[in-house]
């Protein structure tokens, strides 16, 4: 069976290569790619556009406050109206923004030089002082903010107009990076007294590219050059977002003219598109990292190494990525992806064989298999699947357990640690470019999203979070790969391609996260 379905897949012929997919567990969901891309006007809705971008991505923000918010959709739109302290560069190497220079000036005080002369979208001076209240603002209870990247800092001083010192509980040899997305913006604090949280965020000011211009949620978010931008103007004139849960919809809309790029597609929805007039297919090495979950702390074959390592053999990886995903993502040994600090080239990937995991299976007292439940978000629907079919060939009975993608973000981010069930599928994009991002909610076994405990990891997490030693981290985040290969707490995916889509208009290339960062964009009129 196994090498049929490898040899099957050299074709590429649509009937035989579905077959092959329905057989070996791979299904496709197919989007009509005809039907949606056949009878529309694509120059009236261009002609119309000027030099305004429109994007279209999976959602709408959560809030327009960046401080209330902790997802990538949100912060798409939230990057391009609000600065950051530090900025990961399209050469994933970290660049000033708000901050000139930083420095350690010893184990616990990081201190950021910042940027004269920059004023938020009201006139308001962004200066030290605000530094300090956007800090503090995110770590007051009462804000109840998700961002959880800024745990270790414990207070803030401005030393003077432009200088302000962080202090952390514990030396953190990665803070820097923190502050270049999430943990990073810096809002009004004057604007903010005044107009109070709720009006901030229906009306949101910042002294990022762009101000905000208008918000019909479901709809569309219209933002607006600021032509007083520290770093010069945008050369476009506006940026359009709108939300597209459903693939299909974006993708009609970019053949007609009314969006010029489409973000966030999975692999499968890409390949619908390939070879159709008017689309072009951008794909880029991604950060973003998928695995498989498994809860180790229940009573249950999962508790047993053994088991969890059959589910590694088992789940052929690189047919996966051939298979379902289009060839457009590579595959991770050990969670820590390729690209991000800590990634070690000599810790290898599993075997891919089905005989092997049953041999585990049997060995661990489960010869006919087991039966568990697999959950993911309806989003996910096609890997999912593809999962639960690699795994019934070794005998476990995955059933895929679909839910929609808010009911699957509230129960991923509470404090029950099997809200998902005993197996579910995640990712998570490592935009700091460090192992520790990838980690630091998954592994230590006091935090929420971990669900192994071993005192060896998390001896190792701490070495990795909190030594001032790069040398010494990468020996740890080396020891823990190795560990978590041995262990297997998760079954390693891959890490994804960013794919857009989009027609000829725009001239833009985003970073290893993909944040929808549209300072640099262009587009042709």
């Amino acid at each position: 069976m196994e090498r049929s379905l490898r040899e099957s897949l050299t074709s590429h012929s649509g009937p035989s290569r579905r077959h092959v997919l329905r057989t070996g567990g791979l299904l496709l969901g197919a989007l009509s790619a005809p039907a949606l891309l056949g009878a529309c006007s694509t120059t009236t809705g261009a002609e119309q556009a000027g030099n305004v971008l429109r994007v279209s991505q999976p959602g709408d923000p959560k809030t327009l406050d960046p401080q209330k918010q902790g997802d990538m959709v949100s912060m798409n739109v939230l990057i391009n109206m609000f600065d950051t302290l530090t900025t990961r560069g399209r050469d994933n190497k970290l660049h000033p923004r708000l901050a000139l220079s930083w420095k350690a000036t010893d184990a616990r005080t990081w201190r950021f030089t910042l940027r004269p002369g920059v004023t938020f979208h009201n006139g308001e001076t962004c200066d030290a002082r605000a530094v300090a209240f956007s800090i503090e603002r995110l770590l007051d209870p009462a804000t109840k903010s998700p961002i959880v990247e800024l745990r270790f800092v414990e207070g803030v001083t401005v030393v003077d107009r432009l200088t302000v010192d962080l202090h952390t509980t514990v030396h953190d040899p990665i803070l820097p990076a923190k502050l270049s997305l999430f943990g990073g913006v810096v809002v009004p604090p004057r604007h903010l007294a005044e107009v109070g949280d709720a009006q901030f965020a229906a009306h949101p000011v910042g002294t990022g590219p762009f101000t905000f211009a208008g918000w019909q949620r479901d709809h569309e978010l219209r933002l607006r050059a600021y032509d007083d931008h520290w770093n010069g103007r945008p050369a476009v004139d506006g940026v359009v977002f709108s939300p597209a849960p459903n693939p299909s919809s974006s993708l009609a809309a970019l053949q007609s003219g009314g969006v010029d790029l489409v973000a966030g597609l999975t692999p499968d929805a890409a390949q619908q598109l390939d070879g159709y007039g008017g689309v072009s297919l951008d794909g880029h090495t991604g950060i973003r990292t998928a695995y498989l979950s498994l809860n180790t702390l229940e009573r249950g074959p999962l508790q047993d190494s053994r088991v969890r390592r059959a589910l590694n053999h088992a789940v052929d990886v690189p047919l996966l990525i051939k298979a379902v995903l289009g060839g457009k993502a590579t595959e991770t040994p050990a969670l820590v992806p390729r690209g991000a600090f800590g990634f070690d080239s000599t810790v290898k990937p599993f075997t891919r064989s089905v005989t092997t995991a049953r041999e585990l299976l049997a060995e661990a007292g489960f010869p006919q298999g087991f039966s568990t439940t697999l959950t993911a978000s309806n989003v996910d629907a096609n890997v999912a699947e593809a999962l639960s079919g690699l795994l019934a060939r070794a005998g476990v009975d995955a059933r895929v357990n679909l839910i929609d993608p808010g009911t699957y973000s509230a129960r991923l981010t509470s404090d029950n640690r099997g809200a998902l069930g005993p197996v579910y599928l995640a990712a998570s994009t490592v935009w700091t470019m460090d192992g520790a991002s990838m980690v630091q909610s998954n592994v230590r076994s006091d935090r929420r999203q971990s669900r192994w405990h071993s005192k060896e990891a998390d001896r190792l997490v701490d070495i990795e979070e909190l030594s001032e030693d790069p040398a010494e981290r990468e020996r740890a985040f080396s020891d823990l790969q190795r560990l978590m290969r041995e262990e297997a707490p998760f079954v390693f995916l891959y890490q994804i391609d960013n794919i857009f889509a989009r027609n000829e208009r725009p001239r833009w290339t985003p970073g290893s996260a993909g944040v929808l960062a549209m300072e640099s964009a262009e587009v042709s009129r």
